[in-house]
């Protein structure tokens, strides 16, 4: 069997020797709010969960209901809605991080974990689909602007979803709740699928990694060149906000994926540091819902003309801008200038 101390696979999975009962014969003392290490991380993560449920809250509140739909705001508000979903889930690890035991029951246990890993191959999804939009825009600004549209961004987001229910139905089926001398966790129950284990971990590393990343940073690369070539900008800023994304994805996936990895052998490494990479890659993948709404609403306009304004101004000013940009562009005006950052 394969156990796992928290509700998505970010802690060391072992084997025990023993059977489980239904009768627990002592009432398990949890120890995380003594160790700094865990304090941290379940502080860490809280901030998380309220910075990313507000933040991207705000999001959907202003790309939903507060401007005209567009293709932009689509691609906005489908993130923020991943992150929202992502963030809103936090509390059932956080809850089992410190208790160090789940509480919530069987159908929480597989609910809980699919529909965390439903949002997470839906940001990471929706990611590719922005990098792919931007680039197709570059390159084609004229068939760009004659077939972007709300309806067939509405399909794409649509195929995204459909993709990450896919990709978290293992979770689903491999979760399971299990008691033992007063302790009841939520594991993976591999025993009945030989190589299951591997082949959920491979694939998840495969098509939530590196198949995203290699997409997004080919996309970026080809902006980047684009854009150099054409003379199009004058300021370096949407290098460096392009620069921001790539680095925010590969730095916040990057060590939940090696530790899930280094876990498929986890006989040959120490079982504390095996928990701590998986807490902490866990920390870092979910400080992403954090960081997606920061670098794609906030960095895209000024920052002097947006702190002035008030926090719902900036936010509309910053998406209305980069669709403005996003126009120009498409019609290759000559009234392009420095401001064409925002449409990065």
């Amino acid at each position: 069997m394969d156990y796992s101390d928290d509700l998505l696979d970010y802690n060391y999975s072992y084997e025990f020797n023993y059977s489980f009962h239904e009768e627990t014969v002592c009432k398990h003392e949890p120890t995380c709010l003594n160790e700094p290490l865990c304090v941290i991380l379940v502080v860490v993560i809280a901030a998380i969960f309220l910075l990313g449920f507000c933040g991207n809250a705000l999001v959907i509140w202003i790309s939903g209901f507060k401007m005209k739909k567009t293709v932009n705001t689509t691609w906005y508000m489908s993130l923020a809605v991943s992150d929202f979903v992502f963030c809103a889930f936090l509390p059932f690890t956080i809850a089992n991080m410190a208790m160090e035991e789940w509480i919530f029951g069987r159908l929480m246990c597989k609910f809980a974990s699919s529909v965390m890993f439903l949002n997470m191959f839906s940001s990471i999804f929706l990611l590719v689909v922005i990098s792919i939009d931007r680039c197709v825009s570059v390159l084609f600004p004229v068939w760009a602007q004659n077939h972007r549209t709300v309806k067939k961004a509405s399909v794409v987001v649509l195929i995204c979803w459909l993709l990450a229910i896919a990709m978290s139905l293992p979770s689903a089926v491999f979760r399971e709740v299990s008691t033992h001398v007063g302790r009841t966790i939520c594991y993976n129950n591999y025993t009945s699928y030989q190589h299951g284990h591997e082949i959920v971990a491979l694939s998840r590393f495969l098509v939530g990694f590196i198949v995203p990343f290699v997409v997004i940073l080919v996309c970026y690369s080809i902006i980047v060149l684009k854009l150099r070539s054409n003379r199009v900008i004058k300021s370096s800023k949407p290098f460096k906000v392009m620069s921001a994304l790539v680095a925010a994805f590969f730095l916040c996936w990057l060590p939940y994926h090696v530790s899930i990895l280094l876990e498929l052998n986890h006989q040959n490494y120490d079982h504390r540091i095996l928990i701590v990479g998986l807490k902490l890659g866990f920390s870092t993948a979910a400080a992403n819902s954090i960081l997606n709404p920061v670098l794609y609403v906030f960095m895209g306009n000024d920052f002097k003309q947006k702190f002035k304004s008030s926090m719902l101004s900036k936010m509309e000013n910053a998406m209305a801008e980069e669709g403005r940009t996003t126009s120009r562009y498409l019609s290759r005006t000559s009234s392009m200038d420095g401001r064409a950052s925002t449409h990065i």
